[in-house]
């Protein structure tokens, strides 16, 4: 028999597998997650005539002469190209855009199969299955811990139908914000209203008020007037301040004559003014001398500030100042009389009713009857007050300085006491030309802040003077935080500058509050809780206090819930921070919730089911598994968008989606079928064409056959 026959047969057989293979290839065109094969043709072992020969002197080699005796089809190949994603309807499609497999299983995990196919839906167990009623495995959630553990074993998805999530308390509040450092602020309120009596404990720790409790006045080299202007005091600067005008009368007769006066007064700034007088003749009378004398001193009452009378009844005279000029000497001091003094004019006593009020923000010091340092609010007001009493004859008087709720120094005079006295408080500015020695500035913002207390109140009079008002820097944030019950509970939080280090940065105080009956503190009041913030001189967070508070609702639901407050880490700039910018808040949150009931699941890329829930949380509840082969093209298909491991697979590396040479997942997606029509009929094609050449030369081969058999005829 001709050779040529059986080759054709052979080509046959192997272009109708071939039309076998396409033919399957085109009838799951619209499958889900198929992939499409491709036959792969072989020859078959040929027929050698003559094997080949080498070279041998004149004569060259030859090639081996050989027929072949055919073709097979060898494999079949599976192509595990990407089809492409088609979005759905439906939130529990799921698509891979990659390598990988969703990994199903028939029998509860024991043994496992692989698809691409992710038309999946929860049955009436809550199970995530697909069309099989395989389920899909993966991990669930930990509800200890509240995630979801990748590096576990997988199981089956199982998502229990009418899920509710309980109530968690809140275990952490974070805040991220900028609290304004610079000069001019928008946001700020009154300093600390402190009430009028006994003084502050000095330097530390602040005020006490009337109840004993701590009253935190604010360091006011960090305060601001009402336009939101940082007065920004300096060691020193401060203000005069005088309740009584500085008078004294000569203790003796002025003389008559050519009696001349020849006085020096020492001046604020540690200068001298002397003052003479000439021209006295035998016949002068007191009367006329006096008159001298005055008219020498007032000419100079814009040096000195004092002004002069003289009493034609008593012949003596007498000296005042009402401390109402700030470049003149704010007392009476007369540190010479000059020899060539016959006046008669004798001094009995130096007066000093003016005293500096000079700001140190390391120290305070009050003492009646002498200059005083202030570092608060508290320490200003305590100071005026106990001067104000002084000048009356002791602290008995009923003169009262207060800092109201508007951040204002208030100052009356209500009388009832016998040490009361009329007051003419006259506040004036502190500058170099004032100070023995210089070397300051006048604060002309806090002199004004100041000076509007001037005022004349007599004793026993209703009037009421005050001051502008005084405010510290504030900004707050507030935030629900969630108790074991699920109530819900506002925790604010409130910051107020207190003090400023050029070395080492600001501090601002930090006060913690909950709505009553709820408790933070062992100590009154029981819903609040005081501590402080510092900043780094780059405006990064240095420290801060409470860390954390102990949070109880009293509503009977768990008490001593501990939050943690969170405001960022030490030396960083990733929570709380102190710029020359606009107080603001970036960003609060906690972690708490209420119970809620699901109504809704959703999938991420990584194939986390994550649920909502009614209470507006959502959460991860499981995640979708997924396998990765060594050698995809090894699995054997099972039907039913199926495949399982074999022994050319390899086995199947188990993981989360997107890691690991992984696809993501997409949801809400299929992934169609890989086959190309246009390539499968163009295939379709060359194997008929295959096909009808195969089948020619059978039918030649036979008619060569007949030929053959004719010969005998």
């Amino acid at each position: 028999m001709l050779k040529s026959l059986f080759a054709g047969v052979s080509g046959l057989q192997s272009h109708q597998v071939a039309m076998d293979v396409e033919s399957n290839n085109i009838a799951n065109v619209n499958t889900i997650g198929f992939k499409y094969s491709r036959a792969n043709f072989s020859d078959l072992l040929a027929q050698t005539k003559a094997i080949a020969t080498a070279p041998q002197g004149e004569l060259g080699g030859k090639n081996p002469v050989q027929v072949g005796l055919g073709a097979s089809a060898s494999s079949i190949t599976k192509i595990f190209a990407q089809g492409s994603v088609q979005n759905s309807d439906k939130n529990t499609d799921v698509a891979i855009q990659g390598d990988g497999f969703f990994i199903i299983s028939p029998d509860g995990g024991n043994t496992y199969k692989y698809t691409r196919s992710g038309d999946f839906k929860f049955d009436a167990g809550g199970n995530f299955v697909d069309n099989n009623g395989f389920i899909v495995q993966g991990w669930l959630r930990d509800q200890t811990t509240g995630l979801v553990d990748a590096t576990a074993p997988i199981t089956n998805i199982n998502i229990p139908p009418g899920l509710t999530t309980p109530a968690s308390p809140t275990q952490n509040v974070i805040i991220k914000a900028n609290l304004n450092s610079g000069p001019l602020v928008e946001t700020f309120s009154p300093a600390y209203e402190v009430p009028a009596g006994a003084p502050p404990v000095l330097p530390t720790p602040p005020a006490l008020d009337e109840n004993g409790n701590p009253v935190e006045s604010g360091n006011m080299g960090v305060m601001f007037n009402d336009s939101g202007e940082a007065f920004s005091l300096q060691t020193g600067q401060g203000i005069w301040a005088s309740f009584v005008n500085s008078t004294v009368t000569s203790g003796g007769a002025v003389s008559a004559g050519v009696a001349e006066l020849d006085i020096t007064f020492e001046l604020d700034d540690g200068t001298t003014k002397q003052i003479t007088t000439s021209g006295g003749v035998a016949g002068n009378t007191a009367d006329q001398n006096g008159a001298r004398y005055v008219s020498a001193i007032n000419a100079q009452s814009s040096v000195t500030g004092i002004s002069a009378t003289y009493d034609t009844v008593t012949d003596t005279i007498t000296l005042a100042n009402s401390n109402g000029d700030s470049n003149a000497s704010h007392n009476i001091r007369i540190s010479a009389v000059g020899a060539g003094d016959d006046s008669g004019f004798v001094v009995l006593d130096s007066v000093t009713t003016a005293y500096r009020y000079q700001y140190d923000p390391t120290v305070a010091t009050t003492v009646a009857g002498g200059d005083k340092k202030f570092t608060t609010i508290a320490d200003l007001r305590y100071a005026l007050e106990t001067q104000a009493n002084a000048d009356g004859g002791g602290a008995t008087s009923n003169v009262e300085v207060k800092i109201n709720a508007q951040g204002k120094f208030e100052l009356s005079n209500p009388g009832g006491s016998a040490n009361d006295y009329n007051i003419n408080l006259s506040i004036t500015g502190m500058d170099a030309g004032s100070i023995v020695g210089g070397g300051i500035t006048e604060n002309e913002k806090f002199t004004r802040n100041m000076e509007a207390l001037n005022s004349t109140l007599n004793a026993g009079s209703t009037a009421t003077a005050f001051s502008q008002s005084f405010n510290a820097a504030t900004h707050s944030a507030s935030i629900d935080i969630f108790d074991s019950l699920g109530s819900k509970h506002t925790l604010r939080t409130e910051f107020r500058k207190v003090a400023v280090d050029t070395a080492t940065g600001s501090s601002w105080n930090m006060k913690i509050s909950v709505p009553e009956p709820a408790t933070i503190d062992s100590v009154a009041p029981y819903n609040e809780k005081t501590g402080f913030v510092r900043f780094n001189n780059d405006g990064s967070l240095a420290t801060f206090n409470p860390p954390n508070v102990s949070f109880t609702a009293n509503n009977g639901s768990a008490s001593n819930q501990q939050v943690s407050i969170k405001l960022g880490t030490s030396n960083g700039f990733d929570g709380m921070t102190s710029f020359d910018s606009a107080s603001a808040t970036s960003g609060i949150s906690q972690d708490g919730f209420t119970g809620g009931d699901l109504v809704g699941i959703r999938i991420d890329q990584s194939g986390t089911l994550v649920g909502s829930f009614s209470n507006g949380r959502s959460f991860g509840l499981a995640q979708i598994g997924m396998a990765k082969f060594t050698n995809n093209e090894g699995l054997s298909s099972e039907g039913g968008n199926v495949y399982i491991q074999t022994a050319n697979s390899g086995d199947p590396i188990i993981g989360t989606a997107a890691t690991a040479g992984r696809g993501f997942m997409q949801a809400a997606a299929l992934e169609a079928s890989n086959v190309d029509l246009s390539r499968s009929l163009t295939q379709l094609i060359i194997i008929q064409r295959g096909y009808q050449a195969n089948g020619k030369t059978i039918t030649t081969s036979d008619t060569l056959l007949e030929t053959l058999i004719g010969l005998k005829r």
